[in-house]
């Protein structure tokens, strides 16, 4: 009986496979050739044109019927457009936004992307437009997202993809304003485990600042600016300064064939940003006559910026090159002090509608030779302006991907990179032909006469110089280990002359980056199965040094007793079942830090330095100084370590042998619009709960809310490619590739992320039609 029901379920299966699957016809306005779009079974779209423009084109009508809210949104919120849409109380958002737009001249804006750039926006946003009237001319459903907020959708021009900057990775600005204050309050030596600088470095109040000066609302208009849209509540700050810096990031890395199993190159990438429903990543493959590339990019934007083409593949992660600065300026009324003289402030009036309101609100932008002015402080005669690469011409973020889609050689490659802007980035390569590199690409300010560290006067001293070349950025080519990775750490190489250039001293924790290397180099053959396992290994290697430092700590409290047991026992994996690890995280995350900042910093500043950098806390527990007595050392371990006891204790009861770190830290996935749904609607708007491993230290990256332990950033997105072998190759979006709430494809890929699997990234044609789920037969419209 059983091997006739295995032989009538395999035909079942033969017979389910082998059929053509349902097909939707679609007339498409603007549409110049007949085209499809093969949907496959985890909702990735492969785009088959007859012309490079009808590629993005249909790109575009695709992101559209896939994530039409999420663009949109995303579109309103870089304009300044919010307030017209949902109300008054997005009209400071709405402001902000707009004091950070690109502003210059669209012509050389265009050609800093290379040839074929404005031309493939312009198609995109065709597309995206095409849909948009299909919906306005009553041919497709409004998707329920518009119903639930009240709203439509928006048509676009091609200049909104590229003018809005503020979607893109910030950098120190915040730091550059809390290490100011801690040097009011304190002195500038208290600032040392505010962030841990790398390489070695002492910074110094620039000559002729005051950081008494520098008020700490300063970055209010910044904040906002750059914040994401919340439909309750206070606006939502930037990530920067809710999320830990070990949060925002990624991994990656390039593997020669003389280290792989199969002698192909592999390359994988898992970018680390915020969580969220959608998606903040979108994978799709477009293909049309001499035009091949499969990856993922963020949806509002034209093309891949993480895949590969037919030859080569790319995947990227945050270079923390230091790309911004806050200038302090001496006023006179509209007027600021700048060299021998005084300049006027440059004056914008701008309307912004709003909904419910008749007349649109007139808001006044101000803006200084270096940028967009953030704050006045009219009764001291100062006033703060941003100078940040974004003013400049080429740096709309991920968009410079444009020039390497295209290459096919190391040579273009790194050639295309020249004109990258920002974020800054280390792009990794490989090639069917074996080649692997790394190039650290993206605007980075000459400051010779400061380190960028410390807000500095306009007035003229503290020039930018222009910015490095590519050749003075750092790069590699074959190197001779067979490998190269980055998480985002320091990597500027030995020998670099750091100290000239000044790329950045503020660099993320190299906790991941010592177990990737760790893993790497240990194995003289990788696979594929090798590289997935890294990209989801829970180990937190900063635990082995942390236990060192704990092993000669000794007590008769019960507590602490049973706190070290569990963790001198523990194998450093955060495995969601492991109740070490729920100790420990919570220890670190939580405890440690504020223990050691509070006997180690002077009073005035610990509200400023909060928990301090754990990489500048573990430094100094590793080497006590006379900040830090071996007496107040010890006092600082017992104490932390017993809060961390009695608060896991709190949550998961008092025996040890019950707790587990899943039971404390879960992924959520939540849309913004849950705070409008109603109760029947938000169970469908959100995904999740589910325990989860990891940590911000550990290669897989899932940092976590300290007030619930939630996951709030990490990898949405993974990708493991076999070069060469392409339909081998592996990748993970979460929680889904849809953005629409009621479609299948919204949350499928979740309970496939949460425990670490994958789904095949089918490019060939056959691997396409063996997986296609559904598809749609586009025709142009008459």
């Amino acid at each position: 009986m059983k091997s006739l029901l295995a032989a009538a379920f395999a035909a079942l299966v033969s017979t389910t496979a082998a059929a053509e699957p349902p097909t939707e016809p679609h007339l498409v306005v603007g549409l110049g050739q007949p085209a499809e779009i093969r949907i496959d079974r985890w909702g990735v779209s492969h785009i088959y044109a007859g012309s490079v423009r009808d590629a993005f084109f249909l790109q575009g009508y695709n992101v559209a019927r896939d994530r039409l809210w999420q663009v949109d949104l995303w579109r309103k919120r870089g304009l300044g457009l919010l307030a017209r849409d949902f109300g008054p109380s997005f009209v400071a958002q709405d402001r902000a936004a707009r004091l950070l737009l690109y502003r210059g001249d669209m012509a050389p804006e265009w050609a800093a992307y290379g040839p074929g750039a404005k031309e493939n926006t312009e198609a995109f946003v065709a597309g995206l437009n095409a849909y948009v009237g299909e919906i306005r001319a009553g041919k497709r459903p409004l998707p329920m997202e518009f119903t639930i907020a009240g709203s439509a959708p928006d048509l676009w021009k091609p200049g909104d993809v590229v003018r809005i900057r503020s979607h893109g990775l910030t950098r120190n600005l915040p730091n550059e304003v809390a290490r100011a204050r801690i040097a009011c309050v304190a002195g500038l030596e208290a600032a040392r485990l505010y962030k841990h600088l790398e390489p070695k470095w002492e910074t110094k109040v620039p000559e002729g600042l005051d950081p008494c000066d520098i008020p700490a609302d300063v970055l209010d208009d910044y904040q906002l600016g750059t914040s994401g849209v919340k439909f309750s509540g206070a606006a939502a700050r930037t990530a920067i300064l809710e999320v830990p810096p070990e949060a925002v990031g990624s991994n990656n890395w390039t593997i020669s064939g003389a280290r792989t199993a199969t002698g192909r190159p592999i390359l994988a990438n898992d970018p680390h940003r915020e969580h969220g429903a959608p998606s903040l990543r979108y994978i799709v493959h477009l293909e049309a006559p001499g035009f091949s590339v499969i990856g993922a990019g963020e949806p509002a934007l034209p093309g891949v910026s993480i895949g590969h083409n037919g030859t080569i593949a790319f995947g990227l992660t945050i270079f923390p090159a230091d790309q911004e600065d806050l200038y302090v300026y001496e006023t006179r009324g509209d007027t600021y002090r700048y060299g021998d003289g005084w300049e006027p402030v440059q004056t914008v009036v701008e309307e912004i509608a709003v909904k419910g309101e008749a007349q649109p609100r007139k808001v006044t932008l101000k803006f200084t030779r270096h940028g967009p002015l953030l704050k006045e402080d009219v009764a001291k005669g100062r006033a703060f302006a941003l100078r940040s690469v974004w003013s400049e011409t080429g740096t709309s973020a991920y968009f410079g991907s444009m020039g390497y889609m295209t290459a096919k050689t190391w040579d273009g490659f790194k050639g295309s990179l020249a004109n990258w802007g920002a974020p800054s980035e280390n792009q990794v390569y490989a090639d069917t032909r074996g080649d692997i590199g790394w190039v650290a690409a993206g605007k980075v300010p000459k400051r010779p006469d400061w380190d960028g560290l410390l807000p500095v006067p306009g007035d003229g001293r503290y020039e930018w110089k222009g910015f490095l070349s590519i050749d003075e950025l750092p790069s590699a080519h074959n190197p001779p280990a067979g490998w190269f990775a980055s998480a985002n750490q320091m990597n500027l190489p030995d020998g670099y002359p750091y100290a000239q250039r000044k790329v950045g001293f503020e660099w993320t924790n190299g906790a991941r980056m010592a177990r990737i290397a760790e893993v790497l180099a240990a194995k003289p053959k990788l696979t594929l199965a090798d590289a997935m396992a890294l990209q989801t290994d829970p180990y937190d290697i900063t635990s082995r040094r942390m236990l060192a430092v704990l092993a000669p700590l000794k007590s008769d409290d019960p507590k602490l007793t049973a706190a070290l047991t569990l963790l001198r026992g523990w194998d450093h994996q955060t495995a969601a079942d492991s109740p070490s690890a729920a100790l420990y995280e919570v220890w670190i995350g939580k405890h440690l830090g504020k223990a050691v900042v509070a006997r180690a910093t002077p009073q005035a500043a610990r509200a400023i330095m909060g928990n301090g950098d754990i990489a500048a806390v573990m430094h100094l527990l590793e080497h006590p100084d006379a900040s830090l007595d071996p007496a107040a050392r010890d006092a600082a371990l017992r104490e932390s370590l017993i809060g961390a006891y009695d608060e896991v204790a709190g949550k998961l009861g008092p025996d040890p042998e019950t707790w587990a770190w899943g039971k404390l830290h879960h992924a959520r996935f939540e849309h913004a619009l849950t705070p409008l749904a109603a109760p029947a609607q938000r169970e469908t708007l959100t995904v999740g709960p589910a325990p989860m491993a990891g940590t911000s230290l550990s290669p897989l990256a899932a940092s976590w809310r300290p007030a619930d332990y939630r996951v709030i950033s990490g990898a949405s997105f993974r990708m493991v490619l076999d070069v060469g072998a392409w339909d081998n190759s592996m990748a993970i979006n979460t929680p889904g590739q849809s953005g629409d709430p009621r479609s299948p494809h919204f949350d499928d890929l979740f309970p496939l992320w949460v425990t670490g699997q994958y789904v095949p990234l089918s490019y060939s044609r056959q691997a396409v039609e063996a997986a296609t789920e559904r598809v749609l037969r586009l025709t142009p419209a008459s």
